[in-house]
């Protein structure tokens, strides 16, 4: 694998925190928060799904046992999917994470081919891996097989001239403004094709 495998910065921004797990949750309380989330009485809230006032009070009170009809008619309503009654959200829905990285302030990571500026290192637990990458190879053969790892990328050129090599379809010549989004187990590689080095922005997927 070579050097310049994202692999690596994938396995940086994992290091700082273990995954998270949903615990499965009592189904009546469960019902009665997603029904406060949304601000509805326990009228608005049988309206909605289609079920007895009586038969709602029931089910939040653990007093009664939806049969699999109720509890998609429930899902219905309350416009999510049947598992997510008893699987609360891995991460609250608002939870205020932020992180800024001024221009030139990400931490470095070069390589023989590119030159990595990993974004937003301080924030633990993400989703994505977005970097800025400097590219400095120019031809193909500078690589030591192909790039691939688990996940999605997007890939958006900042300045110059690349072309993006794939495994199973022909050079693409990009230029300034231009993207690519793709299936990062593919293999892939991209060379500048500019008189200077090209610069682009990555965004992996740790999902």
């Amino acid at each position: 694998m070579t050097k310049s495998d994202p692999k690596s910065l994938i396995k940086i921004a994992r290091e700082n925190g273990d995954e998270d797990h949903a615990e499965p949750l009592e189904l009546g309380s469960r019902v009665r928060e997603l029904r406060k989330a949304r601000n509805w009485t326990l009228e608005q809230a049988a309206q909605q799904a289609g079920l007895a006032r009586s038969t709602l009070s029931k089910i939040e009170n653990g007093q009664m046992s939806p049969t699999y009809d109720a509890l998609k008619k429930l899902a219905v309503g309350l416009e999510i999917s049947v598992p997510q009654l008893f699987t609360p959200p891995v991460k609250d829905q608002i939870n205020g994470r932020l992180s800024i990285t001024k221009n030139g302030q990400g931490a470095a990571h070069p390589t023989t081919t590119y030159e990595h500026e990993l974004l937003a290192e301080t924030l633990t637990k993400k989703q994505m891996l977005p970097y800025r990458a400097r590219v400095r190879a120019r031809k193909i053969e500078e690589f030591d097989g192909w790039v691939r790892h688990d996940g999605e990328e997007f890939l958006y050129v900042l300045t110059g001239v690349i072309q993006l090599y794939t495994e199973f379809y022909e050079p693409i010549e990009m230029r300034r403004g231009d993207s690519a989004y793709y299936d990062a187990s593919m293999g892939h590689n991209v060379v500048s094709i500019s008189d200077d080095d090209a610069t682009i922005l990555w965004v992996t997927s740790l999902a």
